[in-house]
């Protein structure tokens, strides 16, 4: 009796990546059993001095962690219960007849050894993990193992923005006459953009307005330091980019199709050209593509200046497209003080009122990581996320756990937020074709 007991409690072994991810995870399996081996604890210490969000989490689960202990009753060993009616246990245990099979020197083979040691004891053992290939490795030795699940929204299943609805031909005409249109069945989302079609040769690009609850057309596009939209995306790009009363928006899109140019070159006529914001703010992860160059020296400023490169290249674009001398312009908007650059590591604790905050490269947030950056944002701030959710550098993130895709999802039924899918590629012939080709 005690054993079919057992297999049917489900027991979750958390792998180190789990708890770095999301500190809270230990709160997200209820009425389970958890089981955090040993190990996981010692990987958690050694990265408690680290600097950043990595360093944070690791302090934040060893403070759950006490607080278990002093609030649940018993000890960790045996068991302490959680306030989601979980029991937690710290585990020195594994399964010492499969020592030979795995080398015990590496700490993913211990983590993997306490969770065959609690299959022998009877139990339905499932292991989770951020990291596939050990998941991999896991179901090779007869263990069920997964992903965390939690702080994950489906890329596949993200509104696409530029959708079609079909209406009829005198619908479109009273659309262009009046500027606006009423259609009582569509089940669309604040901001949403949309391709208003008769389905034969009569179309208009429309945009959702929650407010009067109507279709409504596209803003007029001034120039944007030289920059105009060329697609259709871009022009709904441009239109969430420019509107004071959105207050985030996040594009999505591959290499070359104009998420972070636009965005510049928006923060650049919002506060050089009308002076809505006081200063532009731009930041971006610190993760390499491909093999690092190592330790950069320098100051602060010059250190990032080789990770901020794309955004100077861009800069440029919009100051030659002015007119003027490019080096001049450039001096004068650099001397002007109303551009900074900041690595995402910095922003933690800043205040930041009146911006236009852009964050480049977003898939390779973690959505706490999304989270800690948009709550910076002080009153008047309008803050735009940028980047590609298939391109992920960051080994322990995927296209539906990173921050930008959980932002995406998550402020989908928010009246101060717009979401653009960019999917033409706009920079040149040759970036167009190796995205389609490559």
């Amino acid at each position: 009796m005690a054993k079919r007991q057992k297999e049917r409690e489900k027991i979750f072994v958390l792998d180190t990546n789990v708890l770095l991810h999301d500190p809270e995870a230990l709160y997200k399996f209820s009425r389970h059993q958890i089981i955090i081996p040993v190990t996981v604890l010692e990987e958690i210490d050694s990265f408690k001095r680290s600097p950043g969000e990595l360093g944070k989490n690791a302090r934040t689960v060893i403070r759950h962690l006490i607080e278990a202990k002093a609030t649940g009753g018993g000890n960790l060993s045996t068991g302490v219960m959680l306030s989601s009616e979980s029991l937690l246990r710290i585990s020195t245990e594994i399964k010492k007849d499969a020592i030979g099979l795995l080398d015990v020197s590496l700490n993913d083979n211990k983590i993997l050894l306490t969770a065959l040691h609690f299959v022998d004891e009877g139990y339905r053992v499932v292991f989770v993990s951020k990291d596939f290939a050990l998941r991999l490795k896991a179901e090779a030795i007869g263990l069920e193992s997964e992903d965390y699940e939690s702080l994950k929204a489906s890329y596949e299943n993200l509104t696409r923005g530029c959708r079609s609805i079909f209406v009829e031909k005198p619908s479109i005409d009273t659309f262009f006459k009046e500027g606006r249109l009423s259609i009582a069945d569509a089940v669309v989302q604040p901001n949403e953009y949309v391709l208003l079609t008769d389905g034969q040769q009569t179309s208009v690009m429309a945009r959702f307005d929650h407010h009067s609850g109507l279709f409504v057309k596209l803003s007029q596009v001034p120039s944007m330091w030289g920059i105009k939209p060329r697609n259709v995306e871009q022009k709904c790009a441009a239109d969430a980019l420019l509107r004071d009363d959105v207050k985030l928006v996040t594009l999505l899109g591959p290499a070359g199709t104009g998420k972070t140019l636009m965005a510049l070159a928006a923060g650049m006529r919002k506060v050089f050209d009308e002076g809505v914001y006081r200063k532009i703010l731009i930041s971006r992860p610190i993760v390499p593509l491909g093999r690092d160059i190592g330790y950069l020296p320098g100051t602060k400023e010059e250190k990032l200046s080789n990770w901020m490169q794309p955004i100077f290249d861009n800069l440029e674009l919009l100051c030659a497209s002015k007119g003027d001398e490019t080096t001049d312009t450039m001096t004068w908007v650099i001397e002007n003080k109303k551009i900074e650059m900041e690595a995402v590591t910095y922003i933690r604790g800043r205040s930041l009122p009146k911006m236009f905050f852009i964050i480049d490269e977003a898939q390779n947030l973690t959505p706490h990581e999304v989270k800690t950056i948009i709550s910076r944002a002080g009153e008047g701030t309008k803050v735009v996320l940028a980047g590609d959710p298939t391109q992920i550098d960051n080994p322990y993130l995927d296209k539906d756990s990173n921050g930008l895709t959980y932002v995406f999802a998550k402020f989908a039924e928010q009246r101060i937020a717009a979401s653009v899918f960019l999917e033409k590629t706009e920079r040149s012939e040759l970036a167009a074709l190796a995205a389609e080709l490559l």
